[in-house]
C-alpha cells in the first residue's frame, strides 16, 4: 500500500509572468486617442486664427508706410481710409463696410473703436471729412494715433 500523502505530489503554485509594457490596455489606448484628437483641433483652431489675422499684420505695415509719408493733402487722407475700409471689410464682412461713406462710415468707425469712442469723434469726422476737402481739417498726427487704436485694438 501507498501511504503516500497526496498533497505531497503537488507541486507549489506558479504565479503568471508580469505583463510587458506592450501593447497597452485600452485606457491607454482611448486617452492617446483623446489626446491626438485634442491636438489636432488645438493645431487647426490656431491655424484658422492665424490666417483671419494676416490682414492685420499687412495693415499695420501699411499704417508704418502712410506715417512715413505723412502730410496734409486729401490723398494722404484717402488712402488712410482706403487702408481703413480694407481692414474693417476683413474684420467685419457682414457689415459690407467698404459701402458706407461720409456719416455712416464715421458712426460704423467709432462703434467699432475699441475706446474712447466720444473723444476721437472730432478727429474721425475731421478725419473722414478731409479724404475730399481741398485743405484738410484734420491733422494726420491725430488722424494717425486714432488708426493706431482701431487697428490695434481688433481681436479675432
Amino acid at each position: 500500500m501507498m501511504e503516500q500523502d497526496p498533497l505531497s505530489q503537488l507541486r507549489d503554485i506558479h504565479l503568471p509572468q508580469p505583463g510587458g509594457f506592450w501593447p497597452p490596455a485600452p485606457g491607454w489606448w482611448i486617452l492617446l486617442a483623446i489626446i491626438i484628437g485634442l491636438a489636432v483641433v488645438v493645431f487647426v483652431y490656431i491655424r484658422r486664427k492665424q490666417r483671419r489675422n494676416r490682414w492685420l499684420g499687412s495693415a499695420k505695415k501699411e499704417l508704418q508706410r502712410l506715417e512715413q509719408n505723412a502730410s496734409a493733402d486729401n490723398q494722404w487722407f484717402a488712402a488712410l481710409n482706403r487702408l481703413l475700409k480694407q481692414s474693417a471689410r476683413m474684420r467685419y464682412p457682414e457689415q459690407v463696410p467698404e459701402s458706407l461713406s461720409g456719416e455712416s462710415w464715421v458712426r460704423f468707425l467709432l462703434e467699432t473703436s475699441p475706446k474712447d469712442r466720444v473723444a476721437f469723434r472730432p478727429v474721425v469726422e475731421a478725419m473722414v471729412n478731409s479724404a475730399w476737402q481741398p485743405s484738410p481739417e484734420c491733422s494726420p498726427a491725430e488722424a494717425l494715433t486714432f488708426a493706431r487704436v482701431w487697428l490695434g485694438g481688433q481681436k479675432c
